[in-house]
């Protein structure tokens, strides 16, 4: 019998070719362990929010659990299926794109982290996805208390293309540049990659962000300040729908191990993410 938040047969078999073969002998140690078992065990914490010492032993050792999300982070297996998976669902060229951020609190578990260590932690994987360790960790203080923000780039359907985190305090226009650049899709010759509209709030109603659209082009959909000239044209058509990502942000945070940020690492972090994002779209494709 399935239990809650375990990842059903259908939607592992499009995945395991991501994964070493079960059961194959190494020339060392024992054989590789039941790998949609230890990802049941991940998407257990991954909704719980729960220490990974407390993954419930039937899904194996914690401590094999959090080694293998770690490895697979590290080798890019998280990104591989991730990019992936976002391919085969055809996003590019989709009408609209939604930015926004949102301000996650970070749990006293976070601390301790080594501020300089001898190898930077990376995420790996196709170098769209690929992210090195940022610095301090991306925590930070801000209004809503010490914490990262976690910086989404969505579709019009609600399926996250690309994901950066900073410190709480930074501005979300600041991080618009590194965001888009990490657009989770493949470029192909011939075919469309940028929307025809990107929507985001007045955060990002600045000169940059405007000549960045213009340039590819995009009808920027951002509602202009108050010291700014008004836009006659602006499509409030459009920017109604940008209600989705917020919902989406929602969704996410109902996972309680993105909701609040345990992780000391960013990079494991933002690989939670990714795992969740996963599942969100085998369940939607």
């Amino acid at each position: 019998m399935r239990h809650r938040h375990e990842l059903p047969d259908a939607h592992w078999e499009r995945i395991a070719r991501f994964f070493p073969l079960s059961g194959y002998r190494r020339k060392r140690g024992r054989p590789l362990e039941d790998h949609h078992r230890i990802l049941n065990g991940i998407l257990w914490r991954l909704h719980t929010g729960a220490p990974w010492r407390d993954i419930p032993k039937a899904y194996d050792s914690w401590e094999t659990i959090y080694g293998r999300f770690r490895r697979w982070r590290r080798d890019g297996t998280w990104a591989k299926i991730l990019t992936s998976l976002l391919d085969d669902l055809n996003q590019r060229g989709r009408d609209l794109w939604l930015v926004d951020a949102t301000v996650v609190r970070a749990s006293r578990a976070t601390a301790g982290a080594e501020e300089h260590p001898g190898e930077v932690p990376r995420l790996a994987g196709p170098k769209r996805a690929q992210l090195q360790e940022p610095a301090k960790h991306a925590l930070g203080r801000s209004r809503g208390g010490f914490g990262t923000k976690v910086h989404l780039l969505v579709t019009d359907r609600g399926i996250v293309l690309g994901i950066y985190v900073t410190p709480g305090q930074q501005h979300e226009s600041t991080a618009f540049q590194p965001l888009v650049r990490r657009v989770l899709l493949q470029r192909r010759p011939g075919m469309p990659y940028w929307p025809t509209q990107l929507a985001g709030d007045k955060g990002y109603s600045y000169p940059n962000i405007r000549s960045w659209a213009r340039r590819r082009p995009i009808e920027a959909v951002i509602p202009t300040r108050k010291d700014q000239p008004r836009q006659e044209s602006f499509d409030k058509a459009s920017y109604r729908k940008r209600n989705r990502i917020e919902r989406v942000v929602g969704h996410y945070k109902e996972c309680r191990a993105l909701g609040t940020r345990y992780e000391k690492l960013a990079v494991d972090y933002v690989a939670l993410w990714m795992v969740a994002m996963i599942e969100k779209i085998l369940q939607v494709g």
